[in-house]
């Protein structure tokens, strides 16, 4: 079974060592926005103007996928029109995390560990048990910066979601990030995928300006 964009990108979050999350809020929103453009690729659901609908709502036998799906069927269904990217993002998030740790630990490409900081508070961390994937994954990246967009949407589809939440040390810390920034608005501005697949990319990333956007203010204020 094939790792999902939204495990990879709980893959490129993860440190390998400790286990803990980094630009942890960011990329719960890169995760929730993964799972709904896997769930755009294999033509389940479709994102228009900013807004969500479930288009076939048949299971496409990845349990995380599946699982998501019928969440956000349910949630459509109670809605009066079709919702806004940003409501599902905001709602999904944590929880889109929790699934895709899980997912990641059944597939035994991390191990969950319980730990206490400072002796007294536990936490839960997620380090790597299986690091292929994530080389693969790490190495495929580095190419498509390199030699630009390919035939494969779900690629420069990851890209586009690293670059529209901002995750651009994650993928490539060893690049500067304006260098990186600049390199992804060019990649993912091409003739990459069908329209409707780059119309949905677009809606998501500017979904996650304005809900990253809406995080800082809250942290800082």
């Amino acid at each position: 079974m094939a790792v999902t964009l939204a495990e990879e990108i709980m893959l490129l979050s993860l440190d390998d060592e400790s286990g803990a999350a980094k630009e942890r809020q960011s990329a719960a929103w890169a995760v929730a926005g993964g799972i709904l453009l896997d769930l755009v690729l294999a033509g389940r659901v479709s994102v228009d103007d900013g807004r969500l609908r479930v288009t076939d709502a048949t299971p496409t036998e990845v349990p995380l996928l599946d699982e998501r799906l019928g969440q956000l069927d349910a949630w459509c269904a109670k809605k009066n029109r079709a919702p806004k990217v940003t409501e599902w993002l905001t709602k999904d998030h944590t929880k889109a995390v929790r699934a895709t740790t899980v997912s990641l630990c059944e597939r035994g490409l991390v191990r969950e560990e319980q730990r206490r900081v400072l002796g007294l508070f536990p936490v839960t961390r997620y380090p790597e048990a299986d690091g292929t994937v994530e080389r693969d994954l790490r190495a495929r990246l580095r190419t498509a910066l390199h030699e630009g967009p390919t035939h494969h949407a779900r690629t420069t589809g990851l890209l586009a979601l690293i670059h529209g939440a901002k995750l651009h040390h994650l993928a490539f810390p060893d690049v500067p990030r304006k260098e990186v920034a600049s390199r992804l608005e060019e990649i993912t501005a091409g003739q990459w995928a069908a329209e409707g697949v780059r119309r949905a990319i677009r809606d998501m990333q500017a979904a996650m300006l304005v809900v990253t956007a809406a995080t800082v203010v809250t942290v800082t204020s």
